[in-house]
């Protein structure tokens, strides 16, 4: 049997003052993301027929911050509880739809948790709870000899009984959409706060003889709000704790769990070595034996097999081929390419560089919009001039050339194969295969029939 359609309605409203921020508290960032997004990305795994995000506070930066995804914007112009932010998205939801009611703010709820609501929903009514350690202040979860619930008990109204019941209320609700739609106009706003609020839908479940089912969440950090900065620091570590026992579970050896900051998606394969402070950040691939050295900065980038990122490196949006040697103190930035045996030594910058099989800068150069052939040695202290001020130019350097130490390449330029170019020039004309290019005081020039260097075999 097809179960009726799920629409589920995202509580985005809120100033988040307690932030003492300018950012919508929403915007502000877990893992690397807003809060929101994880949200929804928990709404969106349960493929519904419709995700509503009810917006008020800073609505333009928000839908601005997901501009693109497939969510209905619903916009509270008023704040006046989360009663009246649901009522705002109810119209546009059908009587035979099946209703979840999650927070812009509770970032950790698991996908697994909330088909568990929605299953116990089909009664009518379902809430989410949790046993909290200390309960103080929050609303008691009454239930029956039957298991089901019969009230909700702020803290402020218990008794010493009730005060004693460690299950406290979420605010997640799931249920029937036409149920939902009856309860919702009959609420009330007689309460200190003049606010209209979604839990008291509860006592009307209750009064209708409608069964309310109770489930507990796991663990409260999978439920917990973030209305501070403490709360949103508290929720980074759950974030960053699931993250690493992910990598566990899928074999990476992580020399410290605690440190290490994950703030996208990661994927890994066999022996995977990461060591402490590394952070990774959008899509990471690793491939297999690869070792990550400490406080290593790693953004959607390809790392592939038996390659080492030594200490203190910055890779961005960069491939990596295998077995390459990169760092200590390397940056590779956006569009550099390492096709494989490369090694890329301690402050050495690359940036648009694509380095074919075995070519090396071992220290101190710069590589800039070039295409480096096989086997290529870049010495200390090479420059590849690439910007004239206005425009970037392309530098190629043929197979197995060698570039002497403390010399600049001025693009556009090209060193044929096995080109050899001695330390201390400037290079500013296409310097010729098999030959020896030197430009020092008294200009540039070009020896035919040289002899190349070989090793001191004594």
């Amino acid at each position: 049997m097809n179960k009726a359609p799920l629409h589920i309605i995202i509580l985005a409203a809120g100033q988040g003052t307690r932030m003492r921020s300018a950012l919508p508290k929403v915007l502000q960032p877990l893992a690397g993301r807003p809060l929101l997004a994880h949200v929804i990305d928990s709404a969106q795994a349960l493929e519904p027929a419709h995700i509503h995000v009810v917006v008020g506070h800073g609505a333009d930066a928000v839908r601005a911050a997901f501009a693109g995804s497939d969510v209905t914007w619903v916009t509270q112009t008023e704040q006046l509880g989360t009663g009246h932010a649901v009522q705002q998205a109810m119209p546009a939801i059908p009587n035979d739809a099946r209703v979840l009611v999650l927070y812009g703010d509770v970032p950790l709820v698991r996908p697994v948790t909330l088909r568990g609501l929605l299953d116990a929903s089909e009664s009518g009514c379902a809430l989410l709870s949790v046993n909290a350690a200390d309960p103080v202040g929050y609303g008691r979860v009454v239930r029956n000899n039957a298991g089901h619930v019969t009230a909700i008990v702020e803290h402020k109204d218990a008794s010493e009984t009730q005060r004693a019941i460690k299950e406290v209320n979420t605010g997640l609700l799931a249920g029937r959409a036409d149920k939902f739609a009856e309860w919702l106009g009959r609420l009330g706003n007689d309460n200190a706060q003049g606010e209209y609020y979604l839990t008291d839908i509860v006592a009307m479940a209750v009064g209708d003889g409608v069964a309310v089912a109770g489930v507990v969440a796991d663990s409260e950090a999978e439920v917990a709000g973030v209305n501070n900065r403490a709360q949103l620091a508290k929720a980074e570590r759950a974030t960053q704790q699931r993250a690493a026992d992910a990598l566990l579970a899928a074999g990476v050896t992580l020399a410290d769990p605690a440190r290490l900051d994950v703030r996208g998606v990661v994927s890994a394969g066999r022996d995977v070595f990461i060591d402490i402070n590394a952070v990774l950040e959008g899509d990471v691939s690793l491939g297999d034996n690869v070792r990550v050295g400490p406080n290593c900065y790693i953004r959607n980038a390809t790392v592939a097999a038996g390659s080492v990122v030594h200490a203190n490196t910055v890779i961005e949006d960069s491939d990596i081929g295998p077995d390459c040697q990169i760092g200590p103190f390397a940056r590779l930035r956006p569009g550099s390419v390492l096709k494989g045996q490369n090694k890329i030594g301690n402050f050495v910058e690359t940036k648009k560089a694509v380095l074919d099989e075995g070519a090396k800068a071992g220290h101190l150069a710069y590589l800039g919009d070039a295409t480096v052939g096989k086997r290529v040695n870049i010495s200390a202290g090479v420059i590849t001039c690439n910007y004239d001020g206005v425009n970037k130019h392309p530098t190629v350097i043929g197979d197995d050339a060698f570039v002497g130490t403390d010399s600049q390449l001025v693009a556009p330029v090209t060193l044929g194969e096995r080109a050899y170019v001695a330390a201390g020039s400037t290079i500013t004309k296409d310097a010729p295969a098999d030959a020896l290019t030197i430009c020092r005081a008294r200009g540039q020039k070009s020896i035919d029939g040289w002899n190349r260097p070989s090793k001191d075999k004594s």
